[in-house]
């Protein structure tokens, strides 16, 4: 086994279990590659793994932080580099298991130096784009990153917010910060997996695993992340469940509905998760669980 192994996937593929049985196996430490479970306020709904499950095995980077913390892709690739050093320390294998494909690739190809964007400032680039809408945006885009307006693939607004934020705060663009020397990408051989299920399958699992998530206390998890009143601009607010959950909890949805909301958001994330590793990862082996 390579003493660093990659799973990566959609939402509710299996890339958890996976990793826990790999770890059991080998006596490897999983470390996380999940955007949303870094924060320790949603365990139910960002299917963190279960103190059971963290018991097996040793787990790292899950719960790490406030929901009110911004965590950027540099920030989890200088987090996650130390902590592989740590584990290579003793003498150990990593599983980094994860569906953000951005700090996969990170870890895999390094990154642009960037400094962090001020909140004040991600806020007004995403108001923007709710007022432009995409083309338009992208063409305000274009007058100052013509490279990334042209690269960036249609219906990413992650990426388009994400160009126009960094000129924003830094006076430079970010196709000239990434012609710069980056974050290096992690030493040694690696193994990558990407856990492919059938795509109606994969779509059960979600809606199966959101009404479990709901029987399992999720309500009550958005519930308090409301009563904290989280700034908007945190990336926690952004998770699966809970915008729907939360106009449920307000009075403004049936719970049927905001259920049914939050199954449809969950399958189209889905569909992108399965999009971006078809293109980004193509090398990688193929599972299905």
């Amino acid at each position: 086994m390579p003493s660093v192994v990659l799973i990566g996937g959609a939402t509710a593929s299996g890339k958890s279990a996976m990793a826990l049985e790999m770890a059991r196996i080998h006596g490897g430490e999983i470390v996380n590659a999940d955007s949303m479970q870094i924060y320790a306020d949603l365990r139910i709904l960002t299917a963190r793994p279960t103190p059971r499950d963290e018991a097996e095995a040793p787990h790292h980077l899950f719960g790490v932080s406030d929901g009110a913390d911004i965590w950027s892709v540099g920030r989890w690739l200088r987090a996650a580099r130390a902590v592989l050093a740590e584990i290579a320390g003793r003498g150990r294998p990593a599983i980094v298991v994860g569906g953000t494909g951005l700090y996969l690739r990170a870890l895999t190809h390094g990154l642009a130096d960037i400094p962090a964007i001020p909140a004040e400032i991600r806020v007004k680039t995403e108001a923007r784009f709710d007022e432009l809408g995409e083309n338009l945006f992208r063409a305000e885009l274009g007058r100052v990153d013509a490279r990334a307006a042209a690269r960036i693939a249609a219906g990413d607004r992650q990426r388009l917010t994400r160009a126009l934020e960094v000129h924003a705060a830094t006076g430079k663009t970010l196709s000239d910060w990434q012609q710069e020397a980056p974050l290096p990408p992690m030493e040694g051989a690696w193994r990558g997996i990407v856990i492919k299920p059938p795509r109606e399958q994969l779509y059960r699992r979600c809606d199966a695993r959101l009404t479990a998530m709901v029987e399992a206390g999720a309500l009550e998890e958005v519930r308090r992340l409301m009563v904290r009143e989280v700034p908007p601009e945190s990336p926690i607010l952004k998770a699966m469940g809970v915008a729907p959950f939360a106009a449920h909890l307000r009075g403004d949805l049936a719970l049927a509905d905001a259920l049914a909301r939050a199954r449809a958001d969950t399958r189209h994330y889905a569909k992108r998760q399965l999009t971006w590793f078809r293109h980004q990862t193509p090398d990688w082996e193929r599972m299905t669980l």
